[in-house]
């Protein structure tokens, strides 16, 4: 199974480096001119398939990719963001927030391996209900940490955030 991942495009809380998990933030100007630059990236690859985060900002990058070629989209709740509860919204040191040996536990936010966890287990479902489609996966940064942890595995110097993939960037896997 071939899959691409990208991430949306940049919304006003990515310039701002605020924490942006389940809060429903629209892309920006820029972001839309960078899903509309991936489209013509994504436009040279066959896809039979788009899965995407329900949230507006990946539904809109998706739908930008999608336009004139009508793949079928499904949205799926098992690539939103991770929650980062109290932490929505706000400046925070993504070094601890990410530190999957440090495993730390907070009031609401989601645990970096239960995280990891959720998104390896939509990875195992899409590889039985897809195995042999090319998907394209419409997502957030901190899903890209986790997929890639999922399938490189986690660095051995637990700096997982630099799997993070920048806006609109794209990754390619065969799972």
């Amino acid at each position: 199974m071939k899959v691409y991942v990208t991430r949306h495009g940049q919304t006003d809380w990515n310039i701002q480096k605020k924490v942006q998990g389940r809060a429903d933030i629209e892309l920006n100007e820029t972001g839309i001119e960078q899903a509309k630059q991936a489209k013509k990236e994504i436009d040279k690859i066959e896809l039979d398939l788009i899965i995407c985060s329900p949230l507006k900002r990946t539904k809109k990058t998706a739908e930008i990719i999608n336009k004139g070629r009508n793949i079928p989209i499904i949205y799926d709740e098992g690539i939103m963001e991770r929650d980062f509860g109290e932490f929505e919204g706000k400046k925070i040191n993504f070094d601890e927030f990410w530190s999957y040996k440090s495993n730390k536990k907070y009031q609401k936010a989601e645990n970096i391996k239960d995280f990891i966890n959720r998104v390896s287990g939509f990875l195992d479902k899409i590889r039985e209900e897809y195995k042999d489609k090319k998907v394209l996966l419409v997502t957030h940064g901190g899903v890209s940490i986790a997929i890639n942890c999922c399938l490189k595995g986690i660095p051995e110097d637990d700096e997982l955030i630099k799997y993070c993939l920048h806006n609109c960037e794209i990754q390619e896997f065969e799972i």
